[in-house]
């Protein structure tokens, strides 16, 4: 057994672990009626951490499956850290637009910040069950 597969358990379940953490620390972050800046700025901080973080484990995991022999899941941690890349290119921009618009009171913007919250949680549940589903293809594979 290569001694690359330390490195893509480590990574893996650093994946497992950021993923879940930004889902359960964001779900609760919902209830705010994102009205107030503040709140506004601090979604968009979270989410500009989960990004950066979620990338580099993502990167990790790839480099260490490839050096397994483990493309297949190689090229999921690709897809990961590519997901990652187009929420920190797309989705952080559009939140601080929004921020700016929800400083000046636009009804529009609140609502709009809503779902774009939304819709990053739903793509993190998403990325979370792949990676449970990937975690235990890879145990029934080692």
């Amino acid at each position: 057994m290569s001694s690359a597969v330390y490195p893509a358990f480590v990574f893996t379940v650093a994946l497992l672990l950021i993923t879940a953490y930004f889902l359960l620390g964001g779900l609760p972050l919902l209830i705010l009626k994102h009205d107030v800046p503040l709140d506004a700025h601090f979604i968009h901080a979270f989410f500009k951490v989960y990004c950066k973080v979620a990338f580099w484990a993502a990167v990790g995991a790839c480099v260490s499956y490839a050096l397994w022999g483990r493309l297949g899941f190689a090229a999921g941690a690709v897809a990961l850290a590519a997901i990652a890349t187009l929420l920190r290119k797309y989705l952080l921009p559009t939140m601080q637009q929004l921020v700016a618009r929800i400083e000046a009171k636009d009804g529009e913007a609140i609502q709009r910040f809503r779902r774009l919250h939304t819709m990053a949680l739903l793509i993190n549940v998403g990325q979370l069950v792949v990676l449970v589903w990937g975690t235990l293809q890879l145990s029934r594979a080692v």
